[in-house]
């Protein structure tokens, strides 16, 4: 026989005390604390836009590398004037990146430490250059695709985000660039693509962070949209148009469905310890 439920001792919200309540029994004061939508922060249309700038510069930095490999690939640049154009564009960077901040102590130190990876590189290079021989040249793009794309997707863009991975980014970044150097005609060429990896995707990305401003990405994407034009109209025509989807497309989407967010808190999530410091 059911119990009426003016017998029920008062329900609480504790699951020993509630043996007269059925198992899905919820009752309207376990629901008055529930809060929608706290700490919820909207962003305009310049924020959304700003923060796909940032995509848009990395874009552009892999699409400034492969340029640089095509390049290599069919000769029309010298290894030799490559690698020194890099070396004397890296000791430009470093100035600039330390500016005022310059210690000789430190530069010491950088400098053999450049050095090092240099020479080990060039020792190693020969054996790099040879590693994929057995592997047909179209899996080599495909693979290196797909590495750069994963370089993109866990690159820090600044946001803090369980995703990000900084040592993924640039492993699947040099992954890419291996492979691209065992397409190259010989050993130097290949020690000087893996050079410019470094610069682009090790280095970089410190200078980028402190210089980067609308201006400088403009720059970026003309300098880019140069180089595709006398390679292929086809890749060019992506190139702008991927950073059109990214720059207008993706931060009006996002925007624009910021209204349909609906977090709610209440009782039933995990609790919070807070220690309260000793008077």
């Amino acid at each position: 026989m059911e119990i009426p439920t003016t017998s029920r001792k008062p329900w609480k919200k504790n699951l020993y005390e509630n043996a007269e309540y059925e198992d899905n029994y919820t009752d309207p004061s376990f629901l008055k604390d529930m809060q929608t939508n706290v700490n919820l922060k909207t962003y305009t249309p310049q924020e959304a836009f700003a923060g796909a700038t940032r995509l848009s510069q990395q874009i552009s930095v892999v699409t400034a590398f492969l340029i640089v490999f095509h390049q290599l690939y069919l000769q029309r640049i010298e290894a030799k004037v490559l690698f020194y154009q890099s070396a004397i564009g890296t000791i430009v960077g470093y100035f600039l990146y330390a500016g005022r901040d310059i210690q000789v102590a430190k530069f010491v130190e950088d400098s053999k430490t450049a050095l090092a990876v240099l020479v080990f590189g060039f020792i190693f290079s020969p054996l790099l250059h040879t590693l994929t021989n057995s592997i047909s040249t179209d899996t080599i793009f495909s693979m290196t695709f797909f590495v750069l794309v994963l370089h993109l997707i866990f690159f820090d863009y600044g946001v803090s985000a369980a995703f990000v991975s900084k040592a993924i980014s640039l492993n699947a970044a040099i992954f890419g660039s291996i492979c691209l150097a065992s397409r190259l005609s010989s050993s130097l060429h290949a020690f000087v693509l893996l050079e410019v990896a470094a610069v682009f995707f090790a280095l970089g990305p410190f200078l980028v962070r402190k210089l980067y401003s609308l201006q400088f990405l403009v720059l970026s994407i003309a300098v880019c949209c140069y180089f595709l034009q006398s390679i292929s109209h086809i890749i060019l025509y992506t190139y702008v148009s991927t950073l059109a989807f990214v720059n207008l497309f993706c931060p009006w989407l996002f925007v624009r469905l910021q209204k349909y967010k609906n977090n709610i808190n209440g009782p039933w999530d995990e609790a919070v310890v807070v220690e309260e410091s000793s008077p």
